[in-house]
């Protein structure tokens, strides 16, 4: 049994390696293949960190491409568009938080590979009715670690005073930007991803989808950081996210309004732009 353990476990080790070998042999700037010489954990974590880099830049350069250039004064007002100056700083509070970002997904790497979590690492073994089922149960323990996490952040006051308030200084249209997204300081955007690596303990969860997950995130958050309401229910988009950057008590969650809904903090956007008449 610990053989044939041994044996799959080796399917996560191959498969991390696939993706050393994608990233690492494309983009490292080393000669020849010297990167092939770190050991394995730190292959990954040159993976990740590349790839994050890679993934928040495309992300948000295309986003203010559209935004802010190809359909300048569509979606957002030319008063609301932020500096180039003010994304400059953006991108540096989150260049130097990037190295810390990428330890999260190597460390649960490392502990999938080990046989510590509940990852599978192929659908066929569970078959893709199963699969929709654990994906699901394992984004609510997400939203929901996320939400309670990023609220405690606002909630515990030295919490705030040294990690989250370096991302609040965002706190108008003309400040936020798609490279604000991950420009937290690096605890701080640890700790609001951690859920995604305690859901592996709890429920069985796919390996690829769990790494895509992670890697989604950069996408997300600079989508949420764009000032756009997509009114598309039941998704926190930036509607939602805008003003909780401006009233500081309002949702806090991170992919849907549910949480917010089920604990009082959900405050909807077309309700500011069309209050209720007494």
């Amino acid at each position: 049994m610990a053989e044939a353990s041994t044996e799959y476990l080796k399917l996560f080790v191959a498969e991390t390696s696939w993706y050393n070998e994608i990233v690492l042999g494309t983009i490292v700037p080393l000669p020849g293949d010297a990167w092939r010489r770190l050991p394995h954990f730190f292959q990954s974590w040159l993976r990740n960190y590349l790839g994050g880099t890679v993934v928040y830049f495309l992300s948000g350069f295309l986003w203010c491409l559209v935004i802010y250039y190809w359909k300048r004064n569509v979606y957002v007002p030319k008063d609301a568009i932020p500096t180039n100056h003010a994304m400059y700083l953006q991108i540096i509070v989150a260049m130097k938080a990037m190295p810390w970002y990428s330890a999260l997904p190597s460390i649960s790497e490392y502990m999938i590979e080990s046989g510590w979590t509940r990852c599978f690492a192929t659908i066929g073994e569970v078959g893709w009715s199963m699969y929709f089922v654990y994906l699901a149960v394992y984004l609510v323990l997400v939203e929901f670690g996320i939400y309670w996490m990023h609220r405690e952040l606002h909630d515990i006051k030295p919490l705030y005073k040294w990690l989250h308030a370096t991302h609040h200084i965002y706190n108008k249209q003309n400040t936020l930007s798609p490279f604000a997204g991950l420009a937290f300081h690096p605890l701080d955007g640890i700790l609001q991803a951690v859920p995604h690596v305690i859901a592996l303990f709890i429920i069985p969860c796919h390996f690829t989808t769990h790494v895509a997950a992670l890697f989604c995130e950069a996408v997300w958050t600079a989508n949420i950081h764009d000032c756009i309401h997509g009114k598309v229910w039941p998704v926190m988009g930036a509607g939602y996210h805008t003003i909780h950057h401006t009233t500081y008590r309002h949702n806090y969650g991170h992919y849907t309004v549910w949480m917010d809904w089920m604990f009082g903090t959900l405050r909807d956007p077309e309700e500011d732009e069309h209050p209720k008449k007494s």
